[in-house]
Parts: structure tokens; sequence; C-alpha cells
């Protein structure tokens, strides 16, 4: 028998986008179609190995709400390897949804997989815009020792070839096969001799070009494509054409099985967001901010609070409801995949979107809420008086700031901690509530007294992921004690408002002075859902010369507030801002910061109420720093990257299919440092950041786009076909009202000296309360339980690692600590640390450890 000169492996799939320009209803009626012939031709022909089903199993959920009658079918199909399922949950983005994200989309994902069979155990993202620095080491968590991706890659990452490994900063590798002309290049593979024949020799120019084995890979799918039921008459005809080549129908797991035997494959490392072959959408991160932010947000929510806390009532004997969490997680995560979250989609697809976020965030209010509720009532204080129960979800046993609301009908009232002494308080505010918002029962006897609501600032050490429960005791009136002034003073800085509406602000400790900090930049953008794309000639427009802001400065016990109000005109949309004399529309600003006295991170909530089309608004952040690299989180440590990417100067030579302009993403920290200083933002909303001004010191924080097409062709910065398709989106132009939230912090100290990823968590979980009164809208059984006044999950030293979150196991009822060195050293761990039981993110068992590695994430079993 002559060996031929080429295995070309054929793999049958279907990639599978819930909703994208057309709506998850429409996909659901093409997949019950696609799904039954699948089975068909997979039953009727013995000689057809498998069919990928894109990876995912929201696709068999949305299919078994349909017919679940096929539900065994689905599962002999998947034990007996012909239909490959999984591992992911949804096809997710990696640039930004969160590392607990991406952590329980293959948790669940391998979960529902099992549950038919076997998961296919490749990390499968054939259309992800970027690949993560930190996604081989996830992948190898979960004992996924391979993937498989198409964007991203270009020859400066090490290798020309469609093979190599891939290792993340600590040191975890995967094996890749890169689509290198996506995954759809088999796509309704053409019967005619010639047309087939043209199509293919195409393919090979590539192929042949870029392959490191003789082995070569031919994805046989497309988006929504049914099967291909004349498949084996084409590999009949191919192998006709091509008397040198063995064309067949094969799997991605046999391709792997080559692979894992070549010694000479390339090792890269980083992420892989080049737009060289194929389009990698860098400024997509704030398209329909409205919608990034909602899940920047909910993320938090769930890692930083809920689960930590529904952990501790788990220690008291409370319930931990796995069943809401799956529910939470799953339909967060329906918004994760690429186009998703994404938000390159059609405006009906976005209200989708949208409505998911509300039930999300919905049922994680709510959660919370129980979960306060039921631990301030397993605590036991005298039966005469109210409870305001403090909750720390944060590893931070030094005061913290609690800003609440207490509830009474009392003229006033006292705050008594368990050791008798009483809290003193700073009252902000009080407001009248109606007896019936509290609990309609009490109106349906005639009562109309009302309550009052105190909103209270004061300052508590509390337990480390722990509570307190103070009682509320009535007593005389109290006065609000606020007073304005012009003068901000802290700890640790002297900050003046100027008119324009930005701030100068004077590091105390460094002597540094920062200037216009605050400043809004507006600029044209003549781009799609897809890509900021600049107006040619277009200059951005600056709020420091055109606006004459108003402010006030509020000055409390412990913070500082400040309430910068302006409105910036500028021209109404795309044709306005070529005219002499344009027609302007309005951004009407108003900035609130918080400024602790004792803290140096200073909250600022951003309110804008925009009726300007066709442009971007970003923050300006000047940092006096000149720096090669800023510093960055990803998914469980941190990433470096240039202020300017050098393949700026060779894009066009080199004809990428996008310019690479050094716009990034960011979960919830984004540092420029140098030698004496640190300036670092915050975010719990947007999660787009760029470089700019002189020496690129400036830090510009993305706001907002609004833009009203879903793709455009030929854009400055994105040359040739649309992307997506050209259809108008006017719900993208985000008119109206966004409220983002972010944060600023100065540090006296290079970057490497701070606790700048700690810092982030503390900003991201604040201290919550829940009063406790004799009235509730909705009512409960005492709980079984009763818990001490004072609760702590008493966690080891952990150093200088940051809390992932807090979680109870999947697969008993231990309490799970996750923890990541987010620093460029290794961590000792102590000697009790090192007795705890070591798991992965799929939480198995492991091997114990010494240390964490920079970047590496660990999980372990606290009881």
């Amino acid at each position: 028998m002559i060996m031929k000169e080429k295995q070309i492996h054929i793999v049958p799939h279907m990639h599978w986008d819930r909703e994208w320009y057309f709506s998850t209803e429409e996909s659901q009626i093409l997949l019950v179609n696609n799904m039954d012939e699948i089975m068909d031709t997979l039953e009727q022909h013995p000689d057809y190995p498998t069919y990928v089903l894109d990876g995912q199993t929201a696709v068999l959920e949305d299919y078994f709400n349909a017919k679940a009658e096929n539900y065994e079918r689905v599962k002999q199909l998947v034990r007996e390897g012909r239909l490959k399922i999984g591992p992911w949950y949804t096809q997710t983005d990696e640039m930004v949804v969160g590392a607990e994200s991406m952590t329980r989309n293959l948790l669940y994902g391998i979960k529902d997989s099992e549950k038919l069979g076997k998961p296919m155990m490749i990390g499968y993202v054939p259309d992800s815009f970027g690949q993560s620095a930190q996604a081989p080491q996830i992948l190898n968590q979960f004992g996924i020792k391979h993937s498989i991706f198409w964007r991203g890659m270009s020859e400066r990452h090490g290798t020309d070839k469609t093979e190599f490994k891939w290792r993340s900063a600590e040191g975890s590798e995967v094996t890749v096969q890169q689509f290198p002309l996506g995954y759809a290049v088999g796509k309704f593979l053409p019967t005619e001799k010639e047309k087939l024949k043209d199509r293919i020799d195409k393919l090979f120019l590539t192929l042949d070009k870029r392959a490191t084995t003789n082995h070569e890979l031919i994805p046989n799918g497309h988006d929504q494509m049914p099967i291909q039921q004349n498949i084996f008459e084409i590999i009949d005809e191919l192998n006709e054409i091509y008397p040198n080549r063995n064309f067949f129908l094969s799997t991605y797991e046999a391709i792997f099985e080559v692979l894992d035997q070549e010694k000479s494959l390339a090792t890269i490392q980083g992420e892989l967001i080049d737009g060289k072959y194929a389009r990698i959408h860098r400024s997509i991160y704030s398209t329909r901010m409205d919608l990034k932010a909602a899940n920047t947000r909910i993320e938090n929510k769930i890692t930083n609070i809920l689960e930590p806390l529904a952990s501790l009532a788990k220690s008291v004997g409370i319930p931990y409801q796995h069943g809401l969490m799956e529910l939470i997680w799953k339909e967060l995560m329906k918004n994760h995949a690429h186009d998703s979250i994404g938000t390159c989609c059609s405006d009906k697809v976005h209200r989708e979107i949208l409505a998911r976020f509300r039930n999300t965030e919905e049922r994680v209010d709510r959660l919370i809420d129980f979960y306060k509720r039921r631990m301030a009532e397993a605590t036991p204080v005298s039966l005469n008086n109210d409870k305001l129960t403090l909750f720390n979800m944060s590893h931070k046993t030094d005061p913290s700031l609690v800003t609440t609301t207490v509830i009474t009908k009392a003229p006033g009232f006292k705050l008594q901690a368990p050791n008798g002494e009483f809290v003193s308080y700073d009252l902000i505010a009080k407001n009248v509530i109606d007896p019936g918002v509290i609990d309609r029962q009490i109106v349906a006897h005639g009562n109309y007294e009302p309550f009052i609501g105190y909103t209270i600032q004061f300052e508590r050490a509390l337990p480390d992921i722990g509570c307190e429960t103070l009682e509320v005791i009535p007593d005389a009136e109290v006065e609000i004690d606020t007073k304005l002034t012009s003068e901000i003073k802290t700890d640790y800085y002297k900050i003046h408002v100027n008119h324009d509406g930005t701030i100068d602000l004077l590091d105390l400790d460094s002597g540094e002075r920062y200037r216009k900090v605050l400043v809004l930049e507006n600029q044209a953008d003549d781009g799609d859902e897809y890509d900021f794309s600049p107006l040619p000639d277009d200059k951005p427009i600056y709020s420091i010369n055109r606006v004459n802001a108003k402010y006030h400065i509020m000055e409390h016990l412990f913070t500082y507030e400040v309430d910068i109000y302006y409105t910036l005109s500028v021209p109404a949309n795309l044709s306005e801002r070529l005219r002499m004399n344009p027609k302007t529309a309005d951004i009407n600003v108003r900035l609130h910061l918080q400024i602790h006295k004792h803290d140096r991170t200073i909250s600022i909530e951003v309110n804008l109420n925009n009726q300007v089309k066709d442009q971007r608004t970003r923050l300006l952040i000047p940092t006096n720093t000149v720096a090669e690299f800023s510093i960055a989180d990803n998914q469980f440590g941190q990433i470096h990257r240039p202020v300017v990417d050098d393949a700026m100067n060779v894009w066009q030579k080199e004809k990428w299919a996008e310019r690479p302009d050094a716009i990034y993403p960011f979960l919830s920290y984004v540092s420029l440092s140098d030698t004496r200083t640190t300036t670092t933002v915050f975010t719990n909303s947007t999660r787009e950041y760029e470089m700019i001004g002189e020496n690129h010191g400036t830090m510009a924080i993305t706001l907002l786009r609004s833009v009203g097409v879903l793709g455009k062709s030929d854009l400055v910065r994105r040359p040739g076909r649309p992307s997506g398709i050209n259809a108008p989106t006017p719900d993208s132009q985000l008119l109206g009202h966004l409220k983002l939230d972010l944060a600023l912090r100065m540090d006296p100290e290079p970057f490497e000296d701070c606790e700048v990823a700690e810092y982030a968590k503390r900003y991201l979980t604040p201290v919550i309360a829940y009063n406790q009164i004799p009235f509730q809208a909705m009512h409960l059984n005492p709980p079984a339980v009763r818990a001490s006044r004072v609760e702590a999950l008493n966690l080891p030293r952990i150093g200088r690692l940051v809390i992932s979150t807090i979680k109870v196991s999947e697969k008993d009822d231990s309490i799970l600590l996750r923890l990541f060195n987010p620093t460029n050293r290794a961590e000792k761990l102590s000697a009790d640390f090192q007795k705890l039981t070591f798991l992965n993110l799929n939480e198995q068992v492991t091997g114990p450890l010494v240390e964490v590695k920079p970047n590496q994430v660990i999980t372990v079993k606290l009881r």
C-alpha cells in the first residue's frame, strides 16, 4: 500500500450562535430541525464517525426544552462517542468576562456533559475575539490538555505554524490546533469537480504552508449550518482529485493524537489578540456600555458578596442553595457568548440580553437579602431591640467604612456592639418611608404612621469574612451633622475642584501633583458595534475647554462627597461633525465623588445623559508617569501590555485584518507605574482603556460608544468587508441615562510594592448590612439554627494572595476558598496552610502545595 503524502481530516461540526443578528427564538427553531437531521444521519450511517456540537451544552438545553422526548437518543449517541458535546456551557468570550465566569462555564458545561456521557475535553473556542493568557491554566485545572481556536495569532508570538504549545505564566500548557482560515472553510462543499478543486486548492495554499505535520484539518461546518448529508460523495470526489492526499471523516481528538507525538512544536506564551489574519475587534470592549457595565456589576456581586455570604451562612447551618446558584450562573453565562457579551447584535437581541441581566441581578439581589436576613434572624439579641448586622466579605480586619440605612419609628437610636460599647456614627440623611412599603399588613390594619430611614456612616473593624450584629436601641433625636466646604484634605490627599469640572490632586506623601484629572474626551465614532473608527481629520473635543461646571462639596465625619455638574455640547452626529457650524447636542454630566478621609481610594460615580450620536466619550486620568507598559488584571492574575503596539508600524504593509491600536480590556484594575508612583483605576462597570497623550502617560477610560450600525465596511482601522452585517441598530446609539462606577487611587510607591489587586477586591466588596425590624413584606418561619453574635470563617493566613471567591463545593458540603497570586513573586504558604486539602478548578482533589507561583490560582477546602 502506498502511503499518501498528506492526511486530510474533515471534521463535521455546527457552530451555534444562540443569538446574533437573529434571536434565540429563531435559533431554537433551526436547532430543532438541525439536531433531528444530525441524529438521523448518525443513527443511519454507522460509518459516520462523529459530529461536533460546538463545544457548548447550552445548545442541548435549548433543544431539550423543545424536544425532551429525544433525551435518550442524544444520550446514546454521546455515550457512543458519536456526538461530541462540551466542555463549555456557552461559547465564552475570554477578554471581558471574569475568572469565575470562565471557571463556572467549564464547571457546568462538564457537569452537564457527564450526565449524558463524556465531554469533549478540548478547549474549543472557534470564534472568540481573543484568547486570554490564563486560558491554558484554566483548561489544565479541568484536565484539558488541548485547545482549538481561530483568532488572535500572528508570527510575532514565535511561530508561523498552526500547531504549537501554548503556556500560561505559571507553567500550564496546552497543545493547540489553530484554525488558520477559520472554522467555516469547509462549509457547504460543492459536488461540482471544478468548483470543489478551485476551493480546496486555495485552502491548501495556507494549510500546506503552516502545518507542522502531514496531517491537516478542514472543519466542515458553519454558523447554524445543517449537517452536510452528501459528505461521503464529496470525500470520494476529493480523493479522486488529489491522489496524493487521503481525505476522510475524522475527529479533533484524532488530530491531537498525532500532535501529542510531535516533538518539534514551538512553545508560545501570553494573550493572543493580534488581528493580522482574523479580526479581533480590540475596541468591542465598549460597545453597548449599559450591557457591559451590567455584566461587570453582576459578576462582582456574585463572587464578592453572594457566594461568600452564602458560605458563611452554610457554616452556621443555613442551607447553601446550589440550584439557585446554578440558575444564576447559567442565565448570566448565556450572555457571555462572544457575540452576546461583545454586544455586536441586533437591537431585538440586545433587549433579550438586557432582560437576562435584569433577571439575573434580581435573583442575585434577592438571594443576598435572603442570606442576610437568615443570618440576622439566627443571631440572638435583646427581644426588645432591632438589629443591624454587618457583613464583611473581604479579607480585611482593619476598620472599614460602613454606609447603611437604619429604619425605625423612633426619633433617634444608639448602636450597641456585642461587648456593650456604643458605636458612634455620622447621620448623613433621613427620609420618610410609607409603612406599606415595609409591610402592607401594617396599613391593612389602619396604621399609617410613617417610618424614618436614617442613612448613617461609621468605621468598624469587622471579622475577616464574617459578621457582627449591633443592637439598635431607641434614643433621642439625632441631628444631621453635614456641612458645605470648599476644602478637601484627607490623610493622603489635598484636592481642589476646578470650575471646568476637573480636580487637582496633591499626594501628601509623595509631593506629586496631578492636575486636570477627570477631563472628558469626546470624539466622532465612524465605526460600528465591533470597532471604534475615527472620522478622518476629526479632532477630539475636551470638556476642559468647553464647560463651566457647578459643584458642591459636603463634608461628613468620615468622608467628603463632591457633586460636579456640567453640560458638554458637541456636534450632534457624524454629518454635523463635518460642517463648519454644526448643530450640537448635549451630554449632561454628573460626577459624584466619595473621598474617604482615611483611605487612598476615591470612588467615582459617572452619570451621563447622552443625546449625541456617533461618538465615543472617555474619562482621562493624567498619571505624570512615563512607562513602556500598563499593568492590568486578567483571569486569576495580571498582564503587562505595551502602551504602544509596535505592530502599528507594519500593519498596513503586512496587510493586517485590523489596525492594532493599544486599546485593551481590564477586569477590575489598570495601573501605570514607575519607580516612584503608581496610578490605578478600579472599575465596577467599563472594562476598556488606552494609554494616550504625551509619553502615553494619560489613562483614557472609555465611558461609552454611540454607534448606529451592526457592521460597516472599509473602516479606517478595519479595511475591507463589514464585520457581521450592515444593519441599523439605533439602540446602540445609547441615548439616555448611563451610570458607571469607577475608582481612582494614587500610591507613592512602584506597582510591585502596592497591593493593587487587594485594593481592587476591597473596592468591589463593600461592607453590607441588614437591619432586622419586626416587620417584613415576605414572612418566614424562624430559622432552626442559632448563630453566635459574631461569626467568621476563620481563614488561614494568605499573605499577598487575593481571594477570588468563597463557595460551597458542588461535590460535597465543604466550603472552598479560591485564591490567586497577582504579584511577580512566588508566595510561600504557611505550614498550617500546607496541611489543607488542595483542589483544581473542577473541585477535584490534587496534591499538596508549598508555594503559589505568580499568576497561579489555587482552591482549598476550609472545612
